[in-house]
């Protein structure tokens, strides 16, 4: 350990800057422009960032490139940060600050890890405190310290942590690849073969609306698994909270339901629970808790309830005073009309998804340990606690 180096963020960086200010842009009318929604996830999803104006003159000053890393600088998000691990035709926003490490005496991979740590944490909730308005600069993030080993090690120490980062990142594209699967063989079935003589039914006819209601704070020193939205957002996977940290009225997450958001129905968030909750499970009043009335019928209500057919109808039906706050009333939820030819034909599809329902289930238990295990690790690597050979 006496041969590490002490040193900071800022000490490590040939260049710290802040973002270009503009306005973000779903047409395709500049570079993607990175934002802290963008970077809020476990990964940033390119291919949801919009774009951006900016003149030629000023673009490579705001330009990403690989091992640069980004950190949240405002609001509840402070500190959130993610390392830009390949070159993307990419500026950042002013909500952003940019720092891009010097690769000779530090590994990008090693710091975005250090990044990642209690240690970090620790460090920008005492810059922001109870602030009513959080916040940081560039020079608060600069004076983190870090304790440097050898670049070969630091490389080590990376390359061990990211192996389990890749395993996981295969297991979220299998969970992708089944869910456009079933939204695939949902449109063949039930949008482009339907046929005008085909019933007509609601999800309400297959489904019921639970709204059993839970009072955390009532049982102060219980745990509590909590379903939430910026749970749902980061890597939805719900959080272990003491009652006394719930102030609200929560609902009970019911065994095989599915979890629909009322809000912003243009960006859906619905949460399969295919699976029997442990005690203590609820969700937050944004999501309504839909229960299949029989467990078979579940995929095809949770493939419905996705489907492009729904997110518009949702979206159609939505009220709000902004494009930001938009809410679905429950019923809308419950009175989405689809067409069949029949009842069997729905349960066939049911049966034929299910294999994937559970290999979903299956795949996220796995990123749920080999998470566990990259978290215990990497503040025993980081620390020296633990050593990699090299």
């Amino acid at each position: 350990m006496s041969e590490w180096l002490n040193t900071t963020l800022g000490e490590i960086s040939t260049d710290i800057s802040y973002g270009y200010t503009a306005s973000a842009s779903q047409e395709e009318c500049g570079p993607k422009f990175l934002r802290i929604t963008d970077i809020v996830p476990d990964r940033i999803n390119w291919d949801t960032v919009p774009y951006c104006l900016i003149d030629d003159g000023k673009k490579d000053k705001y330009m990403l490139s690989f091992g640069d890393i980004v950190i949240a600088r405002t609001g509840a998000t402070t500190g959130y940060n993610k390392l830009i691990t390949k070159n993307e035709n990419a500026v950042f926003a002013s909500y952003l600050i940019r720092y891009r490490i010097n690769s000779k005496i530090a590994n990008p991979y090693f710091v975005a890890y250090c990044l990642q740590s209690y240690e970090w944490d620790g460090f920008v909730e005492g810059i922001i405190g109870g602030s009513a308005q959080p916040g940081a600069n560039a020079k608060q993030f600069a004076s983190f310290d870090l304790l440097l080993p050898t670049i070969e090690e630091q490389k080590a120490i990376a390359e061990a942590l990211s192996s389990l980062d890749d395993k996981i990142d295969l297991l979220h594209r299998q969970n992708k690849t089944l869910e456009e699967l079933a939204q695939t063989l949902f449109r063949q079935w039930f949008i482009e073969e339907a046929e005008d003589k085909w019933e007509e039914y609601t999800v309400s006819d297959f489904a019921t609306h639970q709204k059993v209601s839970i009072k955390p704070a009532q049982n102060p020193n219980e745990e509590f698994l909590h379903f939430s939205l910026p749970a749902f957002d980061t890597n939805k996977e719900p959080n272990v909270e003491l009652g006394s940290d719930i102030k609200s009225n929560k609902y009970q997450v019911e065994p095989f339901s599915i979890l629909m958001s009322k809000l912003n129905p243009k960006t859906p968030r619905v949460w399969d629970i295919y699976f029997e909750p442990k005690v203590n499970s609820i969700c937050s009043t944004e999501f309504q808790v839909i229960q299949p009335n029989e467990k078979e019928l579940f995929p095809f209500i949770s493939t419905l309830l996705k489907s492009d057919k729904v997110i518009g109808d949702l979206t159609m039906s939505a009220s709000g005073t902004s494009g930001s706050h938009q809410r679905v009333k429950p019923e809308d939820i419950l009175n989405i009309n689809f067409l069949t030819p029949s009842v069997d034909k729905i349960k066939e599809f049911s049966k034929l998804l299910e294999p994937n329902y559970l290999k979903t289930v299956q795949n996220q238990k796995q990123i749920e340990t080999l998470e566990n295990i990259r978290d215990t690790l990497l503040p025993k690597l980081m620390s020296g606690e633990v050593r990699v050979k090299i």
